[in-house]
């Protein structure tokens, strides 16, 4: 395969509200809150379902590829459940190889419903179910040593079984890549996500945001000079500014679309590094990939959720 993705394997429930529904749940706007199935069940009684969808940080990246035409894979964790069939059902018809055996776990398949205010800000409240729980037997080792890149989500990292579940993959992978996914990851794991970034990953995706956050900087310099001094590469998206990649001394910029009539901005990350791979793994420069990663982003921002038609 070109690229075998590992993440969290959640079903996304995507929901139109007013900012004022954000204020009186105590919701911080643009961020990933995580809740029991309680407090999920609470939210979603109140609330009209635009579409469900399975999805995933890097499931969604996983998707774009394959869209595009590459061979890809997911490993992601669900329980034999009705949204945990639905999961690998949606998987199946994108023409992604899902190298899990789905049994019926302790805890059901996880959900995320995702907000999206009038000013198409999304923000995110994720029942991790038994996504989170995934641990070192679920790694299809064989899926990871016969695909050219592994690519990971900071959601998913966390101390326990899934740090285990990290490392087994990683030590075994040709070429690593990963997204820093969220601040409110990248402020719980700072030291291990600085790790991570130094000696581990090969290719590190971030928005301004996080990476400013991980180096406890408000300063982009620093943060150029950082990566620069990593030698790997490191890609950094802006917003309305466009993106960056930088490895070594070489800062390869790509401004971003203008005019462009902006829905929801849920997947604009996940499609950036999908297009980006997509470059990447087809021979194409750094530029032309940061070109694709950009397309990709632009046009997934202009309609409701994370996927684009074929």
């Amino acid at each position: 395969m070109k690229i075998l993705g590992i993440g969290n394997a959640i079903v996304d429930v995507i929901c139109k509200v007013e900012d004022s529904f954000l204020q009186e749940n105590s919701l911080t706007k643009s961020t990933m809150k995580l809740v029991d199935g309680n407090e999920l069940n609470r939210l979603l009684s109140n609330l009209k379902i635009e579409e469900t969808v399975s999805g995933g940080s890097v499931a969604n990246s996983i998707v774009g590829l394959s869209q595009l035409g590459n061979k890809v894979g997911f490993i992601g964790k669900v329980s034999d459940d009705d949204f945990g069939r639905k999961y690998e059902e949606g998987l199946e018809k994108e023409n992604i190889q899902y190298f899990y055996k789905k049994k019926k776990e302790s805890l059901p398949t996880g959900t995320c419903l995702i907000l999206v205010t009038p000013d198409s800000e999304r923000t995110m409240i994720t029942f991790l179910g038994t996504a989170g729980k995934i641990h070192g037997d679920d790694i299809d080792l064989n899926a990871v040593k016969k695909s050219e890149i592994l690519f990971l989500e900071g959601y998913l990292w966390d101390e326990g079984a899934p740090k285990e579940a990290f490392d087994k993959a990683i030590n075994n992978a040709n070429k690593v890549a990963m997204s820093l996914s969220d601040l409110f990851c990248v402020e719980r794991h700072k030291k291990s996500f600085l790790n991570l970034v130094k000696n581990k990953l090969d290719i590190t995706f971030a928005n301004q945001q996080e990476i400013m956050s991980l180096l406890g900087t408000n300063q982009f310099e620093e943060v150029i000079d950082f990566a620069k001094k990593t030698g790997r590469l490191i890609l950094i998206t802006r917003g309305e500014k466009g993106s960056l990649a930088i490895k070594g001394d070489e800062v390869l910029e790509c401004y971003a679309e203008k005019n462009l009539k902006i829905v929801d901005l849920t997947g604009a990350g996940d499609l950036f590094a999908g297009g980006f791979l997509h470059g990447y793994i087809n021979g194409k420069s750094i530029k032309e990939s940061l070109k694709k990663g950009t397309e990709m982003s632009s046009k997934v921002i202009q309609i409701i959720g994370a996927r684009l038609n074929r």
